[in-house]
């Protein structure tokens, strides 16, 4: 029941933002009609059309929320007798509501907390156990977020052609945001938060069913598969990171590889380039090299090269240089880290810390490189990393 109302949520949400407006009072509404359903559907059976019931309950509770400052709580047997609407509309205005959620005027946090919130149906307690902060500090973003939406007046239609473009980055950039925070979990005692990342790949595949010719859509979708592909084989039985050499590619999941790898390929050769289908390349390269040895770091140097040009970031220079080191030896790599570390974003980012010791225990430099651990795994707030962090220090004593 649960994958139904977390379906349902932004379809019923985004019925009664175009029948009513007032996106906050409507997203107050229809968490409201989910805990109805939550409670009753159990007890009483799955209603023969559950997207209207939620309507026909969310509509009556939006007007009482907006009748009366103080909500007057519903009788039970009140929700019980409620007559389905005559006609509920098939039309389905998620991705409208997707790029509502993450509208440029709203913040980062709040762009991601309101997405997760009205467009993937998690709750504020859920929401705040994935990202690991009080269930208060979740509940504000979400809040700021739509008295912003309220009082700038935003309006709940599609981009236009105009500000599609800016509209999809942002929306592609919070997907990608929400994925990498659950498989790469930047705080807390575990290295994954599976339910963000499945919850990114769930809603991308949404969206590119809603927009199929997109290549940087149908790229990002392809990076998620085959990145989430090898999730099983991340972590030893004890939770600390197995670095990318040393999986057991056994372990790898073969069908999201092999669905990553088509996905990508079809892309590139039909649609334009972008990052994210050069993320996908990259990631691919390594998928489906049969053993690290294999990896065609070339290639892949030449994709982050290129990556770098379309578009530069701070984790994109630190990954071309592994695979410098990787093509042209320690020295070569940490030539190329110190070039790396006059960005600012970079230049105390603990995964710095991490190459660099990587580097110089290659290089021969036993003490640099356990410096160099030590000091990364006083910079990462995620404990996997810094047991293993600290445990590479050790080994280097």
């Amino acid at each position: 029941m649960d994958a139904l109302l977390r379906e349902l949520a932004p379809q019923v949400l985004t019925a009664l933002v175009r029948r009513y407006g007032g996106f906050d009072l409507c997203e107050d509404a229809v968490q409201e009609a989910l805990l109805a359903a939550a409670t009753q559907w159990p007890a009483e059976g799955l209603p023969d059309n559950p997207k209207a019931w939620l309507i026909t309950v969310a509509s009556r509770r939006r007007t009482e929320l907006w009748r009366s400052d103080t909500a007057r709580r519903r009788r039970e047997s009140t929700v019980h007798s409620m007559a389905l609407p005559a006609e509920v509309s098939d039309v389905d205005d998620s991705l409208t509501l997707l790029f509502l959620c993450c509208h440029p005027s709203l913040t980062e946090s709040s762009q991601v907390a309101l997405t997760l919130r009205a467009v993937g149906g998690l709750t504020t307690a859920e929401i705040a156990r994935a990202f690991l902060v009080p269930e208060s500090t979740v509940a504000q973003r979400i809040s700021r977020a739509k008295q912003k939406i309220k009082s700038s007046g935003l309006p709940f239609r599609p981009p236009t052609t105009a500000e599609r473009p800016d509209r999809l980055r942002s929306v592609l950039h919070v997907l990608y945001l929400i994925f990498n925070e659950g498989y790469t979990a930047s705080t807390g005692e575990s290295l994954h938060r599976v339910e963000l990342s499945a919850e990114a790949i769930r809603l991308t595949r949404q969206l590119r069913t809603r927009l199929p010719l997109d290549g940087e859509v149908a790229g990002l979708l392809a990076l998620m598969l085959l990145t989430d592909a090898r999730r099983p084989a991340r972590t030893a039985p004890d939770g600390t990171p197995v670095p990318l050499d040393e999986q057991d590619r056994t372990r790898w999941l073969s069908s999201l590889i092999a669905e990553g790898a088509q996905l990508i390929t079809d892309t590139l050769a039909n649609a334009p380039i972008g990052p994210y289908q050069l993320q996908a390349a990259i990631a691919a390269l390594h998928d489906e090299a049969p053993t690290a040895l294999d990896t065609d770091w070339p290639q892949i140097l030449t994709l982050y090269a290129l990556l770098r040009t379309v578009a530069p970031g701070p984790m994109v220079t630190l990954n071309l240089t592994v695979a410098v080191f990787m093509l042209h030896g320690p020295d070569a790599g940490l030539s190329e880290l110190d070039s790396a570390v006059s960005d600012p974003a970079l230049a105390s980012h603990y995964r710095v810390d991490a190459v660099r010791a990587h580097l110089l225990a290659m290089a021969g430099d036993r003490d640099g490189a356990r410096r160099h651990y030590e000091l990364a795994a006083r910079r990462t707030l995620s404990q996997p990393e810094q047991h293993y962090l600290i445990s590479k220090a050790a080994n280097l004593t």
